[in-house]
Parts: structure tokens; C-alpha cells; sequence
């Protein structure tokens, strides 16, 4: 009998044997989890090409984007731009020799605010006429000399001689001084 239950032992043990357990995800789990690994690396791909292709599009570089650069006196614009909100800034230049140009299909608005964002003074150009608002108005050569100024008290022209040139001339409802009254040459006075 002993050799039976040698035997026996021996079948027991391999039968039983160590067991091994399997640790992991398997089957239509690992499948899932696989595809949505691939997944997510397509679309970090697609959304690196996306900026990639925006960056490019959109002309970015350390200086700025498209033709707006960042400089040491603050941004500079070059070729036409267009604004579809108000624009503020401190300053508005065109390069050296170059002309500036405003336009619109309606009106051009120039305001000069207070620190109080209240309109002290305002420039209208519009498709029927220039109207400018404030307190007093003022036209002078690059010398400086005055020769225009409108206010609510007085209007004075200081240029040094004054031509009307409608066909009825000049009418003042009131009186009015002047030392000298001339007619053109060789025209009569009337």
C-alpha cells in the first residue's frame, strides 16, 4: 500500500498543481481599451495639425501675427487692416512720407475723451458734410498764425484779406466796421 498512495500523492499534486491566475485585461476589454488608445492618438494628431496649419494660416511668428508686430514702442500695423469694433489708442502714425487713410462706408468719428470716458470734443465725416463739435474751432498755418476761429461768443478771420466770391456777395443783417472797403481792380464798388 504504500506504493499506491505514493502513486496517488504524486497524481494529486501535478492535478492540483501550482495554479497560475492571469492578471491583466483580456478579451473585448483589452480591444476597447487598444481602440480608444488609438483613438485619442488620432486626435492629438488632428489637433496638432489643426494648430499647426493655424499658426501658419494666420502668419504667427515671435514678432506678432500677419502684419501686426510687437515693437519696443508698441505695435506696428503695416498694409490695410480693418476694424470692426471702436479702435483706441494713445498715438496713430503712417511711416515717414507715407499718407494715412481712413475710410468708411459711412462715416469717419473722431472723439476726444475725458478721463471720465465723457465726449469733450468730436469729429464727424460723413457722405454729407464735416461737422466738427466743441467748444471752439480753430484753423492756423504751420507758422501758427490764426487764421480762422468759431466759438459761441465771436467768429474771427485773421487772414490778411477776405474775398466772397458768391454771386450776390455778402449780406450782414446788422452793422458792420471795417477801415478799408475796396472793390477788385478795375471793378466798381456797389
Amino acid at each position: 500500500m504504500p506504493q499506491e498512495q505514493y502513486t496517488h500523492r504524486s497524481t494529486m499534486q501535478t492535478s492540483e498543481g501550482p495554479q497560475v491566475y492571469k492578471v491583466g485585461i483580456y478579451g473585448w476589454r483589452k480591444r476597447c481599451l487598444y481602440f480608444f488608445v488609438l483613438l485619442l492618438m488620432i486626435l492629438i494628431l488632428v489637433n496638432l495639425a489643426m494648430t499647426i496649419w493655424i499658426l501658419k494660416v494666420m502668419n504667427f511668428t515671435i514678432d506678432g501675427m500677419g502684419n501686426l508686430r510687437i515693437t519696443e514702442k508698441g505695435l506696428k500695423l503695416e498694409g490695410d487692416s480693418e476694424f470692426l469694433k471702436p479702435l483706441y489708442a494713445k498715438e496713430i502714425r503712417s511711416r515717414p512720407g507715407n499718407p494715412l487713410y481712413f475710410q468708411s462706408a459711412r462715416n469717419v468719428t473722431v472723439n476726444i475723451l475725458n478721463e471720465k470716458t465723457k465726449v469733450l470734443s468730436r469729429l464727424v465725416t460723413g457722405p454729407q458734410a464735416v461737422e466738427a463739435h466743441s467748444q471752439k474751432f480753430e484753423v492756423k498755418t504751420l507758422s501758427g498764425k490764426l487764421l480762422f476761429s468759431a466759438d459761441d461768443n465771436e467768429v474771427v478771420v485773421g487772414a490778411e484779406r477776405l474775398r466772397v466770391l458768391g454771386a450776390e456777395g455778402t449780406v450782414f443783417p446788422k452793422s458792420i466796421e471795417t477801415p478799408n472797403v475796396r472793390a477788385d481792380p478795375f471793378k466798381e464798388l456797389r
